[in-house]
């Protein structure tokens, strides 16, 4: 059979601030620019989720596309959706909240959550001009 990958895809709004507390306000500035605002800041993202395998015989489905949006929902957007990512997001707490790091977070929320499907992508896109991709470890 041939390997096909689905993707969802979501929206989420947060905020958030890139800062090393063993920094300097002005090294923080240096470093993450605007994204070190004392008083945060905030992207609209896009989430890209991509599961792969091979179409089920008796479905035609590598894995239910409602049952993935669900999943997506429920584990990832519930928690991240207008909120603030330092301070809200339990799979982010501890970590610095780069676009990077929330893939990683996103991932690991969902790994496990699939039911035989095989995570292959999460694809976050912090503005139209970044974003990043994971492939797990």
């Amino acid at each position: 059979m041939a390997m096909i990958f689905l993707t969802r895809v979501e929206h989420f709004n947060a905020a958030h601030k890139l800062q090393n507390p063993a920094w300097s306000p002005e090294e923080n500035f240096r470093v993450f620019g605007k994204c070190a605002n004392e008083n945060w800041h905030g992207h609209n993202y896009e989430l890209h989720v991509t599961i792969k395998g091979d179409p089920s015989p008796d479905t035609g489905f590598v894995f239910n596309a409602k049952t993935l949006g669900d999943l997506v929902q429920e584990l990832v957007i519930e928690k991240l959706d207008h909120r603030n990512l330092n301070l809200d997001v339990d799979f982010m707490k501890g970590k610095f909240t780069s676009a990077e790091n929330l893939a990683i977070g996103i991932w690991e929320q969902l790994e496990s959550r699939l039911n035989g499907a095989v995570l292959h992508c999460v694809k976050v896109l912090e503005t139209s001009n970044i974003y990043v991709e994971y492939y797990g470890r």
